[in-house]
This record gives C-alpha cells, sequence and structure tokens, in this order.
C-alpha cells in the first residue's frame, strides 16, 4: 500500500475526454495501479499510449522492484554510457537490469562490448516477436463481451500469471536445443572442410523453399497475418510429400524436405511451386533450392554440405523457380527434366564457385506454370 497522498486524476488529466461508466472504470483502475505502487509519471504515460490496462501484468512479470538507470548501473558496475548501448541494442525503452548484471561476466571471461552488443541485438529481434506472440495469447483468453476495463486488466493478469511460468523454460529450452543444434552443425562443417568422412553420412538430396518477401512483408502486415502464411506454406508442402521425402522442418518462412532419391525431390519442388502459385494473389510468390551430397542425420535433422548448399541457392533462386547445383542436375534423368544453366556463383561456406541450372519440366505440357517462362 502506498503511504503517499491521494492523487487527483481528474486534475491530473487522466481521466479527460471520458464520461459515465467509461470514466468511473478508468478511475476504479488508476486508483488500483496507485494502490500497487504506480508512480504518477508511469500512470501518465501509459496513458498517453493507451496500456494502462498492462500495468497489472507488467507486475507479474518484472516484479515490483523497478530502478532507474543510474541505479541499474550501480548495483551492476557496469557503467551508465555502455548501459544505455545495451539497452539500445536490444530495442527497449527502459535499461534491463538481467543484462546489465550480465555484461560483467561477460567482460570477465574475455567477450568484447561488440560481441555483447551485437548478441543483444539478435535476442532484441528474436524475443521481441516471441513477446508479441505471448501476448495475444493471454489477452485474447481475458477478451469477453462488454467486459469493463478494469475486469480486463485484472483477467489479463490473471492469464499472463498462469502462461509466464510456462514461458520461461520453454524459452531457455528451444534455445539450448538451438545451441546444440549449431553446435553440430559446426562440426559437420568443420569436418567437411578438413575433408573428413562424416560418420554415418549417406546421400541426401535436400531442398529448402521459401517464401519470397517474407521479412519485408512483416513491416507491412499484423504478426497473425505472417503465421497464417507460413502455416499455408507448410499445409502445401505436406499434402505433397510422399515417400521417399521426409519434411524435416519448417523455419518460419521456410520448409525444408530430405530425400534419398533425387527424382521424386524435384518433382515435389516443381508441384510445390505450382501449388504456391494457384493460392493466388495474397499468397507470396515462392522459390527453391536444391543440392546432393553426403550428410548426416541427428534428431530427425540433417547437416552436412547438402543441407547448407540448399539452403544459400533457395536465397539465390528467382521468384517462381527452381535451381539445383551440378551434383544433384547430373544424378537425375536427362528425359524428365529440362535445365538451363545459370551461371557460377560463390557460395558463403562452400570454397569453390557452385555451377547452377534452373530445371523445369521436360515437356511443356507436363506441368503448367511460371517455371516454364523462367
Amino acid at each position: 500500500m502506498s503511504t503517499e497522498a491521494p492523487i487527483d486524476f481528474a486534475a491530473e488529466g487522466l481521466l479527460d475526454g471520458l464520461e459515465g461508466d467509461s470514466r468511473a472504470e478508468r478511475l476504479a483502475l488508476l486508483e488500483r495501479l496507485a494502490e500497487d505502487g504506480w508512480r504518477l509519471a508511469e500512470l501518465k504515460r501509459a496513458s498517453a499510449t493507451d496500456t494502462l490496462m498492462f500495468l497489472p501484468a507488467e507486475r507479474v512479470v518484472v516484479g515490483p522492484e523497478r530502478y532507474s538507470a543510474q541505479e541499474i548501473a550501480q548495483r551492476s558496475g557496469v557503467e551508465l554510457e555502455f548501459l544505455e548501448a545495451v539497452r539500445r541494442a536490444m530495442g527497449l525503452t527502459n535499461p534491463d537490469p538481467e543484462a546489465a548484471r550480465m555484461a560483467r561476466p561477460a567482460r570477465e571471461v574475455g567477450i568484447s562490448d561488440p560481441e555483447i552488443l551485437e548478441l543483444m541485438r539478435v535476442l532484441g529481434r528474436a524475443l521481441a516477436q516471441v513477446a508479441e506472440s505471448a501476448r495475444r495469447i493471454p489477452l485474447a483468453r481475458a477478451l469477453e463481451p462488454g467486459i469493463t476495463e478494469y475486469d480486463l486488466a485484472s483477467s489479463y493478469a490473471q492469464s499472463v500469471a498462469q502462461l509466464y511460468p510456462m514461458l520461461q523454460p520453454l524459452v531457455a529450452n528451444a534455445l539450448a536445443l538451438h545451441l546444440r543444434q549449431g553446435a553440430q552443425t559446426e562440426v559437420v562443417s568443420a569436418l567437411e572442410r578438413r575433408g573428413g568422412e562424416l560418420p554415418g553420412s549417406r546421400e541426401v538430396t535436400v531442398c529448402f523453399a521459401d517464401l519470397v518477401g517474407f521479412t519485408r512483408l512483416g513491416e507491412e502486415v499484423a504478426p497473425e497475418e505472417l503465421g497464417a502464411l507460413a502455416a499455408r506454406l507448410e499445409n502445401l508442402a505436406r499434402e505433397l510429400v510422399r515417400p521417399p521425402l521426409q519434411l524435416v522442418k519448417t523455419i518460419g518462412d521456410a520448409v525444408m524436405v530430405a530425400s534419398g532419391d533425387s527424382g521424386p525431390m524435384l518433382d515435389f519442388a516443381l508441384d510445390l511451386l505450382d501449388a504456391a502459385e494457384g493460392e493466388g494473389e495474397d499468397f507470396p510468390q515462392l522459390r527453391a533450392g536444391a543440392a546432393l551430397g553426403r550428410a548426416v542425420t541427428r534428431a530427425g535433422d540433417w547437416f552436412g554440405r547438402p543441407v547448407n548448399l540448399a539452403s544459400r541457392v533457395t536465397q539465390i533462386a528467382r521468384p517462381g523457380s527452381l535451381l539445383v547445383e551440378r551434383e544433384l542436375r547430373e544424378a537425375v534423368p536427362e528425359d524428365r527434366y529440362r535445365f538451363s544453366y545459370a551461371g557460377e556463383r560463390r557460395v558463403r561456406g562452400v570454397r569453390e564457385p557452385v555451377r547452377l541450372f534452373r530445371v523445369r519440366p521436360a515437356r511443356e505440357d507436363q506441368r503448367a506454370g511460371p517455371n516454364d517462362e523462367a
């Protein structure tokens, strides 16, 4: 309970423009927030951005203690200038005490300030998307027809309190799994660079397909619309995958498929491009890339040169087209497809220039679509 004098919310302008029930509901919410310890300046900022109803949930997430930038710098032993740089790198409006506490031990083990800031930038971008999705779930649960602002704030805070304890270990576990997968990829790449045989490796064809302009689209449409597009791509791929093909994973705007047989893979990729085209104008164009080589499988995923190469080739492919490297082009029957030479390209992670070919069906009447015009 706050011992400060009661705030005259009307005099402070926090009830301006409100009348009747709306004014009473806002007053009740403000009084509750003031009793919970929120300062007038904080209430004014939240009121100006229409986020008053989120403050009870914020207390659940970050706790009751709030510190100034100077206090965080003093407690963490990190100079204020670097603390502000960390805040900007993470895209936050306020300094983060946890990030500040991490900076000092990171420096002590030899991690440079630029490396710390780069890590914070990546974390900030990724976790902002996680936070946006996580925020929508409890809000959707709390919303009810005719609910008052006061009750909505309470219900939302309660829903957040139920979700948040599950979210922290989920994020930590997902990060650990991605770190393990990244380490496996690095080990495989190191062995390949040294010319060593990958233990347990076998020849596999790998294909990636991704939505063109998905990153730019993310700046123009709501997150739920982006999620719907990614789900549609995954559904299209699942409908077309047949043995010996395996849908390995979806990665945001992309799908990854692997197969021990190259021919069905090219059929799948061309069919997927056509299916995406048939989705209409509200669905982005698709592009695909495929490569053949030796790789190892771990926990349902694949690691090795064809995985990295297929991913890079996909980024080079034109919208609506399938691009493959020379080894795969030479491994499939000449009469089933038409190949047009697309030149040599330097590809990150591959020493020598990679010869690339665009793929179309052998006959014009086999498949109608944009690939026949590429």
